[in-house]
């Protein structure tokens, strides 16, 4: 941007970014929001959420949108839809170059977050998109009066396959385990849904398609009894966690092995002037609420780290 060097660059526009966005702004800190995308991240997908603190229940897109305006108010500069082709965070001047421009600054705070999870079986990937979705609230109105699959046991599996009865005349919720690791209100929801049947200890083989080239069946094993069998269904809906979305820095910090990067309690990185937050980062737990809390104290402790910075350089002047 012309030679122009930002305090602060926040590379993700989810509840974690946009939190550090305004913390570091309201620190006096010359920040800017870096996207791929637009701003919102994973709560832009979610139908509703009941346990962001101060809301019974809100839709995601809005959570999202009241997080933007609040960031807007304080007039952060906003870079969306920007294609990333390289990134260096170990110079002392930070870089992010894009097919549009080039970005730097003194300090990066990383709030990439996560994608969902792939499940690895063969069908997959040939049939995403015509049947195969990460996204009940995106894809569920295709599945009218239709049979379904989810994959999983945690809070998302649980709670879209709830949201997907809305629509499908059947669920069926696929679990490795012989328990549930969703929240105990979320399961007795789904355990009194008579559209939703469990299907426990049994893993995923294979999607096989119809003969019009969409998903048709899904092939599911019992891990105990190793038996094996095809049920019917119109759509697969994996939910089974999440992969760090760390390409472009993948190596430059250290990480454990999924590829999350591991932070201290200020959320710094092994890396100088490099911090992460949110569902990319090591921690014991990815919700909304977290990932805010996150920001927060990425955001100070930013300011903190710009301010020695500046501290540093002007007794270097006069020496």
């Amino acid at each position: 941007m012309s030679g122009k060097i930002f305090d602060l660059i926040v590379l993700g526009g989810g509840p974690a970014g946009m939190s550090a966005a305004l913390y570091a702004k309201r620190g006096n800190v010359d920040v800017a929001i870096l996207d791929i995308s637009t701003l919102g991240g994973q709560p832009v997908n979610y139908l509703e959420i009941e346990n962001y603190l101060g809301f019974d229940s809100i839709e995601g897109w809005e959570l999202a949108e009241k997080f933007e305006h609040h960031v807007d108010k304080f007039n952060i500069p906003k870079f969306v839809m920007e294609e990333i082709t390289e990134i260096d965070l170990v110079s002392d001047i930070k870089t992010i170059k894009t097919l549009k421009d080039e970005y730097r600054a003194r300090t990066v705070i990383l709030a990439t977050g996560a994608s969902a999870a792939k499940l690895g079986i063969k069908g997959e990937s040939e049939l995403t998109g015509k049947g195969v979705s990460y996204c009940a609230v995106c894809d569920g109105a295709f599945y009218r009066d239709k049979t379904v699959a989810v994959v999983g046991g945690g809070n998302a599996a649980v709670e879209e396959g709830a949201y997907l009865t809305k629509f499908a005349k059947k669920v069926y919720i696929i679990h490795r385990r012989d328990e549930l690791r969703a929240d105990k209100i979320v399961q007795e929801r789904a355990f009194n849904n008579d559209k939703i049947e469990f299907v426990f200890d049994t893993i995923p083989l294979e999607i096989n398609p119809n003969d019009t080239g969409c998903v048709g069946s899904i092939k599911i094993q019992n891990v105990k009894t190793n038996e094996t069998k095809t049920i019917e269904v119109d759509g697969v809906f994996p939910y089974i966690g999440f992969t760090p979305n760390v390409k472009g820095f993948n190596g430059q910090i250290i990480q454990d092995e999924r590829g999350f990067i591991r932070v201290d309690e200020n959320m710094r990185t092994s890396t100088m002037g490099v911090f992460a937050i949110g569902d990319v980062r090591v921690t014991p737990l990815r919700q909304v609420i977290t990932a805010v809390a996150d920001g927060a104290i990425a955001g100070m402790s930013a300011v903190r780290y710009i301010e020695e910075l500046k501290t540093a350089a002007i007794g270097q002047r006069s020496i």
